[in-house]
């Protein structure tokens, strides 16, 4: 079953190729023609493309109609892209060439640094007294949305944690281990992942490929740095020659030890399928990975736990799904209608009850999610809240990609510790 979950270069450069070729034709890959800028239709582009994701949009589409019958919603995505840089590789492309979707998603928060820099998108901070966002969104969203000048540049559609351990309670009691998954510190979880490698568990935390292992390397940060440090090293109030990051980073080391060989080869839902097929007892992964536990019908609390990665409990590592409006469209009423959407308290809890993550609002009924919903809710109301490296919160794209090629250089045994240390610290420019 592993092996079908593996991605071979050839396959994938060849399934990238034809997407961008399709793209940058007459049509995208959602069969419609480019630029439909009108009142009477809304082009929107999106990754979410299949499973869980598509899923969500689809309702959320349901709910556009109902909301705004006289507007046809138009998938301008790459279908396929699945959040990747291709997909934001096709959708520059598209934006430099002067043909724009009426709305698009990205991360909020520093991803959208470049688009706002080279007018791509529009400040849709008068939408927020419009919809009555200001009182239905939490203030400290506010502000992590806002520019230094106060501007806005996007509405979330949702909130996901990114610092969330997945536990296989079965395999830790089968090895005498606490099965709450709970640790306070990576010292003591590093010592269960010993004793489950020294009964024969070849993986007792399973990874997959490149960018989930820059997230395990953000959220061993934050663990060993504390939430007031860890957003230190992105605002620039902490040295990377601090001494808790070279814990840090020997942690993570550590941790990369007791990972699957094959992680190179395998997507994070493969990493995930690990622990639900009992192969890994751990896997370190945001809350979008709940839709591969409900797929294989584990149920929450039995078959598999969630609980804040080790040494983060307190913290929720966030990160945001958000619609823009983009410039140089002919009529802004139609993107205006999905925005007003995206953000209503009916859109919001419709689409995050299918994907699993949690409503940018305050004002919803907790009570209509699931089980691991309800406890993201109330961590993201009391919490500390930190931003996301790995998914666009808290760097731009630039730094992020240098921080992505100092952890490939790390984990191929091209660097050592001082010189992984050495490459972070120079991420930032």
């Amino acid at each position: 079953m592993r092996a079908m979950r593996k991605t071979t270069a050839v396959a994938a450069s060849a399934a990238v190729l034809s997407l961008l070729l399709a793209g940058c034709g007459t049509g995208t890959a959602g069969g419609a023609e480019p630029s439909l800028r009108t009142h009477e239709k809304v082009a929107v582009y999106t990754w979410w493309a299949a499973g869980v994701e598509k899923r969500g949009l689809d309702k959320l589409v349901e709910v556009f109609q109902e909301q705004h019958p006289g507007i046809e919603f138009v998938n301008d995505g790459l279908m396929g892209g699945g959040g990747s840089s291709t997909s934001k590789e096709h959708l520059q492309s598209r934006l430099e060439t002067q043909d724009p979707p009426d709305v698009f998603v990205a991360h909020a928060g520093a991803e959208l640094q470049d688009y706002i820099k080279d007018k791509h998108i529009q400040d849709v901070s008068a939408l927020y007294e419009e919809f009555g966002l200001t009182e239905a969104f939490p203030q400290d969203l506010i502000d992590r949305l806002s520019t230094e000048d106060g501007k806005i540049y996007s509405i979330p559609s949702n909130i996901h944690r990114a610092n969330l351990l997945w536990v296989n309670p079965l395999v830790l009691e089968q090895n005498g281990i606490d099965p709450s998954g709970e640790y306070d510190g990576l010292d003591a979880f590093i010592a269960d992942l010993e004793k489950l490698k020294n009964a024969g568990i070849d993986a007792p935390l399973s990874v997959g490929t490149t960018w989930p292992q820059v997230h395990l390397l953000e959220t061993t940060l934050l663990a060993d740095l504390g939430p007031e440090a860890y957003s230190g090293l992105w605002s620039g109030s902490t040295s990377w020659s601090d001494p808790r990051v070279t814990t840090a980073l020997q942690h993570y080391e550590a941790l990369m030890s007791y990972t699957n060989p094959d992680r190179d080869e395998l997507e994070w839902d493969g990493a995930s399928a690990m622990v639900i097929e009992g192969e890994s007892a751990f896997n370190i992964m945001g809350d979008w990975a709940l839709a591969a536990y409900d797929t294989e019908g584990k149920t929450y609390g039995e078959d598999y736990r969630v609980v804040p990665a080790p040494g983060t409990s307190g913290t929720f590592d966030f990160l945001a799904d958000s619609f823009t409006m983009s410039t140089g469209i002919l009529d802004e009423d139609s993107a205006k209608a999905w925005l007003q959407t995206v953000s209503s308290k009916k859109g919001q809890v419709e689409f995050n009850k299918i994907k699993g993550s949690i409503p940018a609002r305050t004002d919803v009924d907790a009570s209509q999610f699931t089980e691991y919903q309800k406890t993201a809710i109330a961590s993201f109301g009391q919490d500390t809240i930190v931003s996301s490296v790995t998914h666009g919160a808290a760097v731009p794209i630039a730094q992020l990609d240098a921080i992505t090629a100092a952890v490939t250089a790390f984990n191929s045994g091209a660097t050592d510790v001082a010189a992984f240390q050495a490459a972070l610290a120079a991420s930032g420019g």
